[in-house]
């Protein structure tokens, strides 16, 4: 559905050139496959969980609580979903796209050799069709149309996996590995499909990788802040620092959890949001995960000053991680040019040679053209006359 919508908003767009449209529908349909693919990726990474209330208040949507996070954490069921993204739609994803194109193939011969038998007449025509139907061009026909965007999907799968194993890498380390994994097995696969099934595209001669450069390089740009993010507020390795750091007397991570469990007033909860069961009517305080002060505190339930070091701490630190990474991203990128010295040089010395026999092809024909204009000037002449 989303394909069909961006190839009409791309057709009102009225573009001038076939590049231009080409690039307008790329960027829409990457948007639509990003929403549908990264969604509950977000939503998991900094949303779930992150500003549900307490027991006393709970933050409700059309009167309905929000999602929390389980015991293990919002990282953990992020690890999981990255996991099941990584290996198990992958994989599923590669057999699909060799299943396909063989169904297809078979379709298209069996329908192809029907149509044909269905109009026989006698057996010499079926002889002569049976002659012709092993002839090359014949099987070639057979085979699955490339089309305009033979190689849009592969470029969109390859982009997708990028932004998975960029954008969520802190969250799911063994992403890389798992996509080198699947791309060592991908491209031998890719290389029987377009050999056996495809018939032979119409190459087009193209500078670059077009518009999918741009969004691999704003992808890059964007897996820091999110790397980031997810490290200062969907782990507790922000908290535990600054909980060694200022909290614990000899510097260890003892009691921590402790720590980040609040005390809460079971006589404080809302209507009708008590536990009904008869073991807990004995029960004075719970505990819930949060930074928030005691029942008994002067302040009750509000954040304490521990919350906001946390946050100033991971906010600090996001900051730090962002120009880190981007400095060493530029220092990568200055130690390890895109195009390689030697090929600069050799690119330099064409450009130079192709300078030089343009100059000396010139000079040749205005030496011509002066050598002819000399012999009409001296026919001319009134002497000659």
């Amino acid at each position: 559905v989303y394909d069909k919508v961006a190839i009409y908003l791309t057709e009102m767009e009225l573009l001038r050139t076939q590049t231009e449209f080409d690039e307008s529908l790329t960027i829409k349909i990457y948007l639509f496959q990003f929403v549908n693919y990264y969604t509950s990726i977000i939503y998991i990474a900094f949303l779930k969980g992150k500003n549900v209330g307490y027991p006393a208040k709970y933050l409700r949507i059309f009167n309905l609580r929000q999602e929390e996070c389980s015991p293990g954490g919002c990282l953990m069921e992020l690890s999981i979903q990255l996991f099941i993204i990584m290996v198990g739609q992958q994989a599923l994803n590669t057999v699909v796209e060799m299943i396909i194109p063989v169904g297809l193939n078979w379709f298209n011969s069996l329908t192809e050799n029907t149509g044909r038998l269905d109009n026989l007449k006698s057996s010499s025509e079926e002889e002569d069709l049976a002659t012709a139907v092993k002839k090359p061009w014949i099987e070639d026909y057979k085979l699955l149309d490339w089309g305009p965007r033979g190689l849009f999907p592969e470029y969109l799968e390859m982009v997708m996996q990028y932004g998975f194993v960029t954008l969520f890498v802190t969250a799911f380390p063994l992403g890389p590995f798992f996509a080198l994994l699947n791309n060592v097995f991908e491209m031998r696969l890719d290389a029987k499909k377009f050999l056996k099934y495809f018939r032979r595209p119409i190459p087009h001669r193209v500078p670059n990788i077009g518009v999918w450069y741009r969004v691999l390089d704003i992808l890059g740009k964007l897996a820091v802040i999110t790397n980031a993010f997810i490290i200062a507020f969907s782990s507790n390795y922000i908290p535990r620092m600054v909980y060694i750091s200022l909290v614990s007397e000899d510097h260890t991570d003892k009691g921590f959890l402790n720590n980040t469990l609040a005390y809460f007033d079971t006589k404080d909860f809302e209507s009708g949001i008590a536990p009904v069961l008869s073991s807990y009517t004995n029960v004075t305080y719970c505990r819930y995960k949060d930074y928030r002060n005691p029942p008994w505190s002067p302040q009750k339930y509000e954040r304490p000053t521990f919350y906001y070091e946390v946050l100033v701490a991971r906010l600090t630190f996001v900051v730090i991680f962002q120009n880190i990474v981007s400095l060493v991203k530029v220092a990568v990128q200055w130690l390890i040019p895109d195009v390689p010295n030697a090929l600069s040089d050799r690119i330099k010395r064409e450009s130079y040679l192709t300078t030089q026999m343009i100059i000396k092809n010139e000079a040749k024909k205005a030496a011509e053209i002066e050598h002819m204009d000399g012999m009409l000037h001296g026919v001319n002449s009134p002497q000659s006359l």
